[in-house]
């Protein structure tokens, strides 16, 4: 990607700076900085009226085509967008599994019914959306899936149990990865992609307490649960390259906002170093060089994989490897949070479990080596499938 910026480009960066200005604002102030990794249940409603806002003023799907009603935003200018947001602190998008995930999939794989039903709603912001991928026998391994469907006249039934599905207890509806054909070998085949209403006798949610005291994800139960025979994406059977095609739309232009948000913590960082002296600590002073070069290090990567990037589509190597690496890093970064805290990160900031955005974040960045494929698969992805290496004994 040539990262020079025409003056329409600067002209886009203006008006998505004045509009968050105008907008992040009085009854939408309290939601600035709020509902990001760690602290995804605060002020849900509030962040949803603010969904609206954006869809609204076309704010929502910035890179869809115009022709399904996005502002068809050049690459570029959704590298603008993403940065530009996470500067101004916007709030973590309740919508963005449905924008960012199931949209692009509905446009590249959906019928022309799927998107005139679902598309519009996901613009607006009223409708929100969960991924059904992950049990508890397939997590990196997806293609275990265990969760069935079965067609039943103009339905799918569909049975089985899902688990880290994140933001599952607010979401109207979840893509779900089921299995329609137990005998097909191998076992990727077999897979269908269905959207299923999450409101419904047939569904049941149970949240699951993290370190940080929050819920951000559930494990989901499906018994008899039902969908209209058209939701399904692709063909039946064919649900496999349709997954495969939703995972790589999540390392799309977004991960530059992403690391955005990172350059916020490592600057709340560095100030809290300076204002408590321990700048002065050599030590730390390498870990805060170290982890500033690395944020660059993600920045050029993310350009020049997104150079390469098909309708939005990075490689999967390409994506591979920034998984791996951001991961890493951003659980350093945690660290080095706790560390420049000093004693003071021991403490909540208040009665029962308040924490700091720095404490959340610790907690939370323990599990980014794991969510996502953990970094040992990563690993064997790139030396099977990148390096060409034997693959590893099964």
């Amino acid at each position: 990607m040539n990262a020079q910026f025409t003056q329409a480009d600067e002209d886009f960066r203006r008006e998505i700076v004045d509009w968050l200005a105008a907008n992040l604002s009085d009854e939408f102030q309290v939601v600035v900085g709020r509902g990001g990794p760690g602290d995804e249940h605060a002020l849900f409603e509030e962040r949803h009226a603010w969904e609206r806002r954006m869809g609204e003023h076309g704010w929502v799907g910035v890179g869809w085509p115009e022709s399904v009603g996005g502002r068809g935003c050049s690459l570029t200018q959704q590298m603008i967008f993403h940065e530009e947001y996470a500067r101004a602190r916007g709030p973590g998008r309740v919508g963005h599994i449905g924008e960012g995930l199931l949209g692009p999939t509905l446009i590249h794989f959906g019928s022309g019914e799927q998107q005139a039903r679902f598309l519009p709603k996901i613009l607006s912001g009223d409708e929100v959306w969960c991924q059904g991928y992950s049990e508890p026998g397939a997590g990196s391994d997806l293609a275990n899936v265990q969760t069935r469907a079965e067609r039943e006249g103009d339905e799918w039934l569909v049975n089985g149990q899902k688990v880290w599905t994140s933001g599952a207890e607010t979401s109207d509806w979840c893509f779900v990865l089921c299995r329609t054909d137990p005998t097909a070998e191998p076992k990727h085949r077999g897979i269908s992609y269905l959207l299923v209403p999450m409101d419904q006798p047939g569904v049941e949610v149970r949240p699951i307490v993290q370190m940080t005291g929050d819920s951000e994800f559930s494990e989901v139960f499906f018994s008899d649960a039902v969908t209209a025979a058209n939701n399904i994406v692709g063909a039946e059977g064919g649900g496999w390259s349709v997954a495969m095609g939703t995972l790589a739309f999540e390392r799309g232009a977004s991960t530059l906002g992403q690391q955005m948000l990172f350059q916020n913590e490592l600057d709340e960082i560095i100030r809290i170093a300076k204002e408590n002296g321990r700048s002065e600590d050599p030590l730390v002073r390498q870990r805060i060089a170290h982890a500033w070069m690395g944020l660059r290090i993600q920045r050029y990567h993310a350009l020049r994989t997104l150079s390469g990037a098909d309708d939005g589509v990075a490689p999967p190597p390409a994506a591979s490897i920034s998984k791996l690496f951001w991961a890493t890093w951003h659980r350093d970064l945690g660290k080095l949070a706790m560390d420049v805290m000093g004693p003071e990160a021991e403490i909540a900031r208040a009665e029962p479990y308040d924490l700091t955005a720095l404490q959340r974040m610790f907690l939370f960045t323990r599990s980014d080596t794991i969510y996502g494929g953990s970094n040992q698969i990563q690993r064997n992805i790139i030396s099977e499938r990148v390096l060409g290496l034997p693959r590893e004994p099964r």
